[in-house]
């Protein structure tokens, strides 16, 4: 069974599940770097907010051999976990003094993502962007979000810049950045102590919550003490947006080998969705900035 047919027989499993009351309908969604899902939505007629459920994972499981209506009961409880979860009164979103202390922002791919970006406030940064989102404070929906769009900024009255202040303060103080050593990764991560010297002075920079960690970039101080702690500038690879690993610009490797790699570790290990970009990055310890390395 192809995925068309399964979406198809998903939908009328939920339907005979839940009856006329509600309407199930699929719903196709294109998330950041243009990468695009395919979800379902089960709505009652007095429903202005509802969940949607993913089918891409499902469908890997029914090849495996799961049963669709195992599946459709499935989908059924989630849908009501998160129904529970956002049935709240979302008159709240309107008033900006209530939404400004959970705005944040992350960074995506400009060239990625121009469609997206048309209807989402944003600011230029090198080859990327900066956009906004609302996050969700949900113990069912933890790392739920509301990506804002212009209709909400228009709403609040404010503009790209204002959400960028406003997401930045919220940022060093609710995300603040993390600056680790891959030795203290792997260490944290595995929990067995790394014996010897580090053979490469690799850094991994992200925030506490390690999600949209690449945005710890734009308020990050301490690269400025890794600087001036190796004497040099840094060199900065795009891992994913969640995080980018620093090391010494020392020049002892040509741009290219860092370009490769980075183009590498994108097309085999980083899901698509989350790929930043194919660039790389100098933090520069005499102007203390961000540059993007172009030749």
């Amino acid at each position: 069974m192809n995925f068309e047919t399964f979406v198809e027989n998903i939908v009328e499993a939920l339907q005979e599940k839940m009856g006329d009351r509600y309407e199930i309908r699929v719903i196709h969604v294109t998330k950041n770097n243009g990468v695009e899902l395919t979800g379902v939505a089960i709505i009652r007629q007095e429903d202005s907010v509802f969940p949607t459920i993913y089918l891409e994972g499902l469908y890997e499981e029914y090849l495996r051999g799961e049963e669709i209506d195992s599946l459709a009961g499935r989908i059924i409880n989630c849908h009501e976990e998160q129904s529970m979860a956002l049935n709240l009164d979302m008159d709240f979103f309107h008033d900006y003094d209530s939404v400004k202390d959970r705005i944040f922002y992350k960074l995506v791919s400009f060239a990625e993502n121009k469609k997206f970006l048309e209807d989402a406030p944003h600011i230029r940064w090198h080859d990327l962007a900066v956009v906004f989102y609302y996050a969700l404070e949900d113990e069912v929906m933890e790392g739920a979000s509301i990506t804002i769009n212009r209709q909400h900024m228009m709403m609040w009255k404010q503009n790209a810049e204002s959400l960028y202040r406003t997401a930045g303060r919220n940022a060093r103080r609710d995300m603040p950045e993390l600056l680790v050593s891959i030795r203290e990764l792997v260490e944290d991560v595995t929990g067995i102590t790394v014996q010897g010297e580090d053979d490469l002075p690799l850094y991994v920079l992200t925030n506490k919550d390690k999600r949209f960690g690449a945005s710890a970039m734009l308020y990050s101080s301490r690269m400025e003490e890794l600087a001036e702690r190796f004497g040099c500038d840094l060199l900065i690879l795009p891992s994913s947006v969640h995080e980018v690993l620093l090391l010494p610009d020392d020049h002892c490797q040509e741009y290219t080998f860092y370009r490769q790699m980075v183009s590498e570790v994108n097309r085999t290990q980083v899901e698509a969705e989350e790929v930043l970009s194919y660039n790389l990055y100098r933090y520069s310890r005499v102007n203390a900035e961000i540059e993007e390395i172009i030749s």
